[in-house]
């Protein structure tokens, strides 16, 4: 095959490579015994870990789905990288020159094979990257950088987020990405730049700040762009669109700093926005990530499983913050349907002053926002809460209909030795027997229609 790896270099690609090192990047690993290691496969939805790695033989296999091979065949399936990719991808992280041979021969770099759609992707994002950070310190991207520093962030802030400015220009960044050797079509697929009315290609961003959004292995894949100037007439903020390498319902902002802390910790902290992460990071919280522009749900959760080792044996915490308006409680109560598919705890932690944690930080400081998390309150106490207190307690229609409404969230509540508690403590909240409210309990679990639950045998 013309421009394939050279064996050799394969194989030392093979012996250099610490498979558990590059599992852990998106695998929370732990002690299986006999030198091996265990976690959650990411390749099918497990609660129990069968997904075990055997560092001296350099190998990985799922008892659960049947998955298995050496790192190469690792990214392969869990990056969707071809081959070549991955061995690049390894050699790189290695520092192992790779040598291509064409017809048998040694062949000169130049005659390598073109590299694969998702490692042009990236590239292309990466000098986008350095595109917009060196905007960010332009006359014109003052607005930017007030926006920044208004919110507490000083330089090295913006520098460790390699926050960026997108300039009020066309294409400013597509001809400088042209000029890099990236095709029109590789611009368009990657979301950087779309096709304007007349057939030109345009930039995607203008006038706007921008955010790297990165996978979990730290490689950009997409933007996060805020409004800036009250005559833009586009959304306040605007991500990249769904691409090869951008699928907004799989992407946490923030995971590639974070990953690491959310395993020794065994605990997350999802938050609303990009400052948000920034603040709980700057201020000490640094096991916090966000969704971007998307609800938090289940592929997210699947992500965030993996790396807490979510399991019977190591529950770790989740825990959610909102804002306290009538959006920010919504949000909650969708978070608890979402609870079910943690093993582990899930809390909820939200600002007495309806402040988010950006905010927070800001007119209180960096103490507030590790008290916010700190005074965190189960999530089913919130969400039993929040039900009740739509209702009159003080009649008993009112607290009848708040007994049907609350016993499926009781019933719901996946540690099974807590639901007694809870239905003696929402009796008390209501200030009925327990009896009723254990039968309401009872027939929601079961299926039952909630109005048939308050009636007496």
């Amino acid at each position: 095959m013309a421009g394939r790896i050279r064996d050799e270099d394969i194989a030392l690609v093979r012996e250099r490579t610490s498979i558990a090192e590059v599992i852990s990047d998106t695998v929370t690993l732990r002690s299986a015994g006999g030198g091996n290691l265990k976690g959650l496969c990411p390749f099918h939805d497990e609660k129990s870990p069968s997904f075990n790695v055997s560092p001296a033989r350099n190998v990985w296999y799922c008892f659960g789905c049947g998955a298995g091979g050496d790192a190469i065949k690792f990214l392969m399936d869990a990056d969707h990288l071809s081959f070549v990719e991955s061995v690049e991808r390894l050699a790189a992280r290695a520092g192992i020159q790779l040598r291509y041979v064409e017809n048998d021969q040694a062949a000169p770099r130049a005659a390598r094979p073109q590299q694969g759609q998702r490692q042009r992707l990236v590239a292309a994002h990466a000098a986008a990257v350095e595109f917009y950070q060196a905007q960010l310190g332009t006359a014109g991207a003052r607005p930017a950088r007030e926006f920044l520093a208004q919110r507490g962030f000083d330089r090295a802030a913006a520098q460790r987020y390699a926050c960026g400015f997108a300039p009020d220009a066309w294409d400013l960044l597509t001809k400088h990405l042209r000029q890099q050797g990236f095709t029109h079509d590789e611009l368009v697929t990657a979301g950087l730049s779309r096709p304007s009315r007349s057939g030109t290609l345009i930039d995607r961003f203008r006038r706007r700040l921008m955010w790297p959004i990165r996978d979990i292995t730290g490689d950009p894949i997409g933007f996060g762009a805020r409004k800036l100037f009250d005559d833009d007439d586009g959304p306040k903020y605007l991500n990249t669109p769904e691409t090869p390498i951008y699928k907004k319902s799989h992407v946490l902002y923030g995971i590639d700093q974070a990953k690491r802390e959310i395993a020794k910790q065994g605990k997350v902290v999802v938050v609303e926005g990009y400052t948000d992460v920034m603040a709980c990071h700057l201020a000490d919280v640094p096991t916090a990530v966000a969704t971007c522009g998307t609800a938090f749900g289940a592929d997210h959760i699947s992500v965030l499983r993996r790396l807490l080792l979510d399991t019977d044996d190591v529950a770790g915490e989740i825990i959610f913050t909102f804002d306290g308006d009538a959006a920010g409680q919504k949000a909650a109560l969708r978070a608890f349907d979402d609870d079910q598919r943690f093993v582990g705890r899930t809390f909820i932690a939200v600002s007495p002053d309806n402040m988010d944690p950006c905010d927070l930080r800001l007119a209180k400081g960096d103490l507030a926002v590790r008290d916010l998390v700190a005074r965190r309150e189960p999530l089913v106490d919130f969400a039993l809460r929040h039900v009740i207190n739509r209702y009159d307690l003080d009649t008993v229609d009112g607290r009848v209909e708040a007994m049907r409404r609350a016993a499926p969230i009781v019933a719901k509540i996946k540690d099974r030795e807590k639901r007694p508690e809870y239905v003696r403590k929402l009796a008390g909240d209501l200030g009925m027997e327990i009896e009723p409210v254990q039968r309401a309990v009872l027939a929601a679990a079961s299926g039952q229609p909630a109005g048939g639950a308050a009636a007496a045998p």
